[in-house]
């Protein structure tokens, strides 16, 4: 792998794949990387496929273009790999992290990829923990434990620090993030 780490986020309009890759962006550049976060869409509305971006480094990026060969792919709506090739561009040697039910097996038949294929139950980590099914906080915390990059304690800190912000006359919604990133850290399957 190169001194880039290039990460694609694939997700529909309203699930926080923009929230997730700017979040985990932050995170990064918290701890002291060199980071990169940008979402790809166009007039779509709720529910329409939408794409973000991450770069992460330990040096300066000096690259300001599209990622067309990611090192790894999450995807928050498993429906889209139906509608929309999200392999593409990922190599042998990459990682994809799939929101669904089925085993890190059944995605990898399903996708037919020879590559590293990982699992977790987003939606249903994030419906038990803050009640509703928005996969995008606990995605982070499955590709955090995939990429081996970041420290998990620096991210739920520098996440805590955001929402907090946001969310500051609603803890709850605070807290079951946190708890749902560190939840899908733990339970991510696969290989």
């Amino acid at each position: 792998m190169s001194d880039i780490i290039e990460i694609r986020w694939h997700g529909r309009g309203g699930q926080g794949a923009k929230t997730a890759a700017l979040l985990f962006a932050e995170a990064a550049l918290a701890t002291g990387k060199y980071v990169q976060g940008f979402p790809e869409y166009g007039p779509e509305r709720m529910g329409a496929p939408v794409q973000s971006f991450n770069r992460l480094s330990d040096k300066p990026i000096t690259l300001h273009c599209g990622i067309t060969a990611p090192d790894f792919v999450v995807v928050l709506d498993p429906t889209l790999i139906k509608t929309v090739d999200v392999t593409a561009g990922l190599s042998d040697d990459g990682a994809i992290i799939i929101n669904t039910e089925k085993s890190a097996a059944e995605m990898k038949n399903d996708l037919n990829f020879s590559g590293r294929v990982f699992v977790v139950n987003a939606s249903k980590i994030a419906k038990e923990c803050f009640g509703k099914e928005i996969p995008n906080t606990p995605m982070m915390g499955a590709l955090v434990k995939v990429t081996d990059f970041l420290e998990i304690s620096g991210v739920l800190e520098d996440t805590k620090k955001k929402l907090e912000k946001k969310f500051s006359r609603k803890p709850e919604i605070i807290e079951g993030n946190i708890k749902s990133i560190k939840r899908a850290y733990d339970e991510v399957q696969g290989g």
